[in-house]
């Protein structure tokens, strides 16, 4: 046999056999092109009087396709959803009657796919002309983490607990708590612009390259993750924003609707908010000129709703602001009744024990109340005194001096014991006219017997008081046995409290809140009540020593 044949047969033998392999490997199926692709649109609400729908802008799409395995709908703004089934609902949120194109791409096997357009027309009567503008400030304006407030980043459950719904009531951040680890520190490095270009809301995130992600979308940017850290991720260009109604579980409930403005924001091409949750929509609870509160559901996981907090004030943990010149003090130096001229008192047991269910009576007596070697001492007391087991003192400047913006400095050593409650706070001279918790309340310095050394600094204001108060707090070592000052700096930008040179706690301040007129000082000790707790039996009396109270401006 001559060596041409034996290789023609060689030829012919390997021939048939990868045809007979072709024959049995069946691994893909049969890649055959979507065809037949056709596309149906429903508007919602249509009638012969309503022609382009009921304003909703919904309008629900069907796609079917011979040999198709799954469709995704894209819009001309660059946004896109995936359908499995080939059936999606939509909204439109451009006001008026307007023509939309939409593209369906129909997926066969092997990533083989057949396209077509349809075009809906239909009417959208939601706008938010306010929010475009306080995002943008008409033109473009800058936004960033609000770092130094607690609960800047937090998050919350999202079912059917009517009572948890609208706050983050499972986790909130504390301030600057995400500076403490270069893992986390990425968050605060974001800028969020958002801008106009004619009438489309724009929106980019500039993060500097690394996102702080979610561990459980980890592999997004193409890693795993044990817990949420920033991640080398850059979140692309400028985004499409479109404004729609909120349907959120917080709108849907009659008593909490307050608590949002019901208007939701969608970002094309995945866009996000700085911390990656796997979601592009975000509802806005609130937002001023320089604040905004918003609510997210946790992309793949509907039971959570994760809450960010931005301000248009980039974040400074050291910020320079402060106030030096000396406009009111008390230094405590004249033995006897504290200086009439600048203090008054509470007195008796008040409402419901002063709406706290307290267990002290309020005198004025000197058992209770003097100044004596330097220092204002007021003492809280197991004695039977005006229908009550305990007497006590509260003693304010209310109608004697209030002031707004400052920095105010107490120094002081704290009472100890089971159930003592002392405080250093300040409330809204406009109180009787503005009821609390309207008139605003700052609680620079609060401590807790039962709870040695932990001591609070708080605000309360509308939808953040009682037990949603929006409060911080740290340990500080031997407020008992030793003096410490007690400080607040308070502008129109923002409000920081501090033991010594610790801070405790801080607020963004803006003109939505009420902490932009008078305030007046109160110093106090309370015993039991909702926050004092259970009073220790072997509880005799305890004092705090006030050292001085200054007021700079």
């Amino acid at each position: 046999m001559s060596r041409k044949l034996i290789i023609k047969i060689a030829s012919l033998f390997t021939i048939l056999l990868m045809a007979g392999c072709q024959k049995d490997d069946y691994t893909f199926g049969s890649i055959d092109a979507p065809s037949e692709l056709k596309v149906t649109a429903e508007i919602v609400g249509k009638t012969a009087d309503a022609p382009y729908g009921d304003g909703s802008g919904s309008v629900k799409f069907t796609a079917a396709a011979e040999n198709a395995i799954s469709y995704k709908y894209v819009y001309a703004d660059g946004s896109s959803d995936n359908a499995p089934n080939g059936k999606i609902t939509k909204r439109f949120t451009k006001t008026g009657v307007n023509t939309y194109t939409v593209t369906v791409i129909a997926f066969g096997r092997g990533g083989v796919s057949a396209n077509t357009t349809i075009d809906v027309e239909v009417q959208s009567d939601f706008s938010d002309d306010q929010a475009v503008q306080l995002l943008t400030g008409g033109t473009s304006k800058k936004w960033y983490w609000a770092a130094g407030e607690p609960g800047h980043l937090g998050v919350g459950q999202n079912d059917g607990d009517a009572e948890k719904n609208f706050y983050a009531n499972y986790y909130q951040a504390g301030a600057f708590e995400k500076a403490a680890s270069p893992n986390s520190s990425c968050l605060y490095e974001n800028v969020l612009t958002f801008s106009l270009d004619g009438d489309q809301l724009k929106f980019q995130l500039d993060n500097g390259g690394a996102t702080f992600f979610n561990k459980d979308f980890a592999s997004v940017a193409g890693t795993s993750l044990s817990e949420d850290m920033c991640v080398a991720y850059n979140p692309g260009g400028i985004k499409n924003v479109s404004l729609s109604p909120s349907e959120s579980v917080v709108m849907a409930n009659p008593k909490h609707a307050e608590q949002t403005r019901g208007t939701t924001m969608n970002f094309s091409d995945g866009g996000f908010m700085g911390y990656y949750i796997g979601q592009s929509s975000y509802e806005i609870l609130s937002i001023t000129a320089t604040r905004m509160v918003v609510r997210a559901v946790m992309g793949g996981n509907p039971a959570l709703a994760w809450y960010h907090i931005f301000s248009t004030t980039p974040p400074n943990q050291n910020p320079s602001t402060d106030y030096t010149n000396l406009v009111w003090a008390d230094e405590f130096n004249t033995d006897g009744a504290p200086d009439a001229t600048k203090w008054t008192y509470d007195l008796g047991r008040g409402n419901n024990g002063w709406g706290n269910n307290e267990k002290q009576n309020y005198t004025n007596l000197a058992s209770n109340i003097v100044v004596q070697g330097g220092f204002l001492k007021i003492t809280a007391k197991k004695e039977a005194s005006g229908g009550a087991d305990y007497s006590s003192a509260r003693l304010k400047s209310d109608g004697k001096y209030s002031f707004t913006y400052g920095k105010v400095e107490v120094r002081a050593k704290l009472p100890s014991g089971g159930g003592t409650w002392p405080a250093i706070w300040m409330l809204g001279q406009n109180y009787a006219v503005k009821e609390w918790p309207a008139c605003g309340e700052i609680d620079i310095m609060e401590h807790v017997g039962n709870s040695q050394n932990l001591v609070h600094g708080t605000f309360h204001y509308p939808g953040r008081s009682g037990g949603n108060a929006n409060t911080a707090s740290k340990t500080i070592p031997n407020v008992s046995t030793e003096f410490h000052v007690y400080k607040t700096i308070w502008s129109a930008e923002s409000i920081k409290i501090y033991v010594d040179d610790t801070l405790i706690h801080s607020l963004q301040n803006d003109g939505s809140l009420p902490f932009n007129s008078d305030f007046f000082l109160i110093l106090n000790i309370a015993m039991g009540g909702n926050m004092g707790g259970n009073i220790d039996s072997a509880f005799t009396q305890s004092t705090m020593e006030i050292d001085y109270v200054r007021v700079y401006q």
